[in-house]
């Protein structure tokens, strides 16, 4: 099924809401203006104050909806507590005149420009028109494979070099119904390194290309897939069917399309300033300049390299 989080509180969304109060409370550090009355103070840490505005925005950057309502006390206790824990290191940053550091002041910035950024693209988000029930319920019909006909594959995969030229024997391998083993042993004997590997997947985290095509598939059976740098060989071990009922799809592909929509929309407006701008690379980034060889290191040796099914759609979130 689609994956979302379900946690009281997400640890991302919690840290980045941290950042943006550490880079409020380090601008504002030294100020005596602006102190917040009395009934708006959650906390006092030594000359400085907490306010219940500070929880409210930490709050209102989590998952607050999913947050039981008997449970929202302890939640915002906590959020305090790291709070608290966040100005002693704030002060105890200010007295070491951390704050004058390049790398904390370049830091700083980055955090400012990056809440800009962000509040410019959620106020395009937001002007977009919600998706409608019609939509979702097409894009449920369009993908079948993910909700009505919906399983849960157990994968084998070989992943090695395109470069080896040899998907076609491959190919042919898996329509003679050799098995994994035999093919590894036969790579061997070719000399070619690969990758083997194994996994248990629900549908939305294959990626959106290969699922089609595996979701054709009856256990036992495999197919080739070539993309650079790698070719895989994959065979589906076994599937169990499990279904997504339309009304509990409806309503997460309903954010799923709002929140892809509002991507377009922001690579749309990105594009069109990136346009309109007066954009001049410079020095080892000029037009012209030398561009370093991409490394050539065979994909199935690279420590970060992923196998097909480790990619998969993260889902529609």
């Amino acid at each position: 099924m689609i994956t979302f989080m379900r946690t009281l509180l997400s640890t991302r969304f919690i840290l980045t809401a941290l950042a943006a109060a550490l880079l409020i409370g380090l601008s504002a550090c030294g100020s005596k203006d602006g102190k917040k009355p009395a009934s708006q103070v959650a906390a006092k840490v030594n000359s400085e104050e907490i306010s219940v505005h500070q929880i409210n925005f930490v709050l209102g950057r989590s998952n607050a909806a999913a947050i039981p309502p008997e449970q929202a006390p302890r939640v915002r206790r906590e959020i305090l507590n790291k709070l608290i824990d966040q100005q002693l290191a704030v002060e105890q940053a200010v007295d070491k005149k951390l704050d004058r550091s390049p790398d904390v002041l370049m830091a700083l910035e980055a955090a400012r420009r990056d809440i800009l950024a962000r509040a410019f693209l959620e106020q395009i988000a937001a002007a977009q028109a919600k998706p409608t029930p019609e939509e979702a319920k097409k894009y449920i019909a369009e993908h079948p494979q993910l909700f009505a006909e919906r399983r849960i594959y157990t994968i084998q995969e070989i992943v090695l070099p395109a470069a080896a030229n040899i998907a076609g024997n491959l190919r042919d391998m898996i329509a003679a119904g050799k098995s994994m083993e035999d093919i590894a042993n036969w790579l061997k004997a070719k000399d070619i390194k690969f990758m083997t590997g194994s996994a248990t997947r629900p549908a939305e985290q294959i990626p959106l290309d290969i699922l089609p095509k595996l979701h054709t598939l009856k256990d036992g059976q495999g197919l080739v897939l070539e993309k650079a740098p790698s070719v895989t060989v994959m065979r589906l071990v076994s599937s169990q069917a499990s279904p997504v009922p339309e009304a509990v799809a409806l309503p997460r592909v309903q954010q799923f399309l709002g929140n892809q929509r509002a991507g377009e929309a922001a690579e749309r407006e990105l594009k069109q300033l990136k346009a309109k701008a007066k954009i001049t690379y410079q020095g080892e980034f000029a037009e012209g300049a030398p561009v370093p060889a991409p490394d050539k290191a065979p994909a199935v040796e690279q420590k970060k390299a992923a196998s097909n099914i480790e990619k998969g759609v993260a889902g529609l979130k």
